[in-house]
């Protein structure tokens, strides 16, 4: 039986400019599953980077809902919604966003110490957390140091970190080449298979999209699916 970790019910999302109202999303319905390695593909400008805002409470969609778990995340108060955040999701950018002054090493463990972990624990689990990604042999490195391949390693490591349900990434191969994008995507597999976490990967590399289970592709502000993918 199928385990439905997600589903967006009639999100829609518009702005005003000026005399005009733009709308980005309309009435769109998703449903994630666990374990899933889900691609949203669609051009630039189609709202695929506001649709994972809106999945991930960084962004209120104008009508809808986002169940996770049963629960929608967007009735929740802003101090609940953080809560959320920081135990059930994990973040991957195009741009790493580590922190330059911290080591591999600390940049991981940066989520747990957040979430009030002590600095022993936060440090064990970073260990076995940048194990996984295969660097420990760069963890005192700073990001300035590595590679753009191991700075998103390591930006997925700290993703993980918490051993979240879902993992949000917005084009985390949109700045490699096309050799660490395949070390990237058999990395995402990888800890899939290995934590049961599920993954929406918002890309333009059609190569990632078609490796992943499920690609859905985002156009006048709905989902149109393109077809199961083999993992």
């Amino acid at each position: 039986m199928t385990n439905i970790l997600l589903t967006c019910q009639g999100i829609t999302k518009n702005y005003q400019d000026g005399d005009h109202q733009v709308d980005v999303l309309s009435h769109l319905d998703l449903t994630l599953n666990s374990h899933e390695l889900l691609a949203i593909t669609g051009r630039s400008g189609s709202g695929k980077s506001t649709l994972l805002h809106i999945l991930g409470t960084l962004d209120k969609p104008s009508n809808g809902e986002v169940i996770f778990k049963g629960q929608n995340v967007h009735s929740l108060n802003a101090s609940k919604q953080a809560t959320f955040r920081n135990n059930e999701l994990g973040f991957i950018y195009q741009f790493h966003h580590l922190l330059a002054e911290f080591t591999a090493l600390e940049n991981i463990m940066m989520p747990l110490l957040i979430a009030g972990a002590n600095r022993a624990q936060a440090k064990k689990r970073a260990c076995a957390m940048i194990k996984q990604v295969g660097l420990s042999d760069r963890a005192h490195h700073k990001p300035s140091k590595l590679s753009g391949g191991e700075r998103q390693r390591i930006a997925i490591a700290r993703a993980l970190v918490n051993e979240p349900a879902l993992v949000l990434a917005d084009e985390p191969t949109g700045n490699l080449d096309s050799e660490n994008a395949q070390v990237i995507f058999e990395l995402l597999r990888e800890l899939r298979d290995k934590n049961g976490t599920s993954f929406v990967v918002v890309t333009h590399d059609t190569s990632l999209a078609n490796k992943l289970d499920r690609v859905v592709n985002l156009s006048s502000g709905q989902l149109c699916n393109s077809g199961a993918k083999a993992s």
